[in-house]
């Protein structure tokens, strides 16, 4: 009925890293950034609909020591930069983020000096959400592809993921790199 008999005589080896890698892969618990409008859709994807504790990330954790995720849900602004990145500062390691929403990603519709053009400016984020705002169903999308960097053992901030539609995000920050140029 149990493993035993699946297997019979015969046992399991791994590396202790991975089996460490295998348990933070089913335990994450975010930290919830809910500073716009994304942060609706952020609730929606911890209720019952979508029920993100199917993957282990039941637990909204509203104190950063006791996180490993931090969702970062829309408009960041200069001033609010500085809040986040000490709420980051203060989770223990390892920790992730993950960037819900494209005034997240890339400052979205808010060309204004006040906007930060992408949390990737003080923070290193491990997956984009694109959308406006996005889907919960992306938001879990992201937290899989999450889990799976962190079974592998990737490094935060290093090789990012991508979530939805990216080719508008794409051609702004193209546009944007152009506009820089010419400055």
């Amino acid at each position: 009925m149990g493993l035993e008999d699946a297997l019979g005589d015969s046992f399991l080896t791994t590396k202790v890293e991975d089996a460490i890698n295998w348990c933070r892969k089913n335990s994450l618990w975010p930290m919830p950034m809910g500073i716009s409008c994304c942060a609706i859709e952020m609730m929606a994807f911890a209720g019952p609909r979508f029920d993100s504790s199917r993957f282990g990330s039941e637990v909204l954790r509203f104190s950063p020591r006791q996180a490993d995720v931090m969702i970062v849900a829309g408009t960041t602004t200069y001033k609010m930069a500085k809040v986040v990145r000490k709420i980051f500062d203060q989770m223990p390691e390892p920790k992730w983020v993950i960037a819900m929403g494209a005034c997240t990603s890339s400052g979205g519709i808010y060309r204004t000096y006040s906007v930060v053009q992408g949390i990737d400016q003080f923070l290193p984020v491990d997956v984009y959400v694109a959308g406006c705002p996005p889907r919960p169903d992306n938001l879990l999308n992201a937290l899989l592809m999450l889990q799976g960097k962190v079974q592998r053992g990737e490094s935060r901030g290093k090789a990012p993921a991508f979530i939805g539609d990216f080719q508008k995000l794409q051609a702004h920050n193209a546009a944007k790199q152009k506009e820089l140029a010419t400055v």
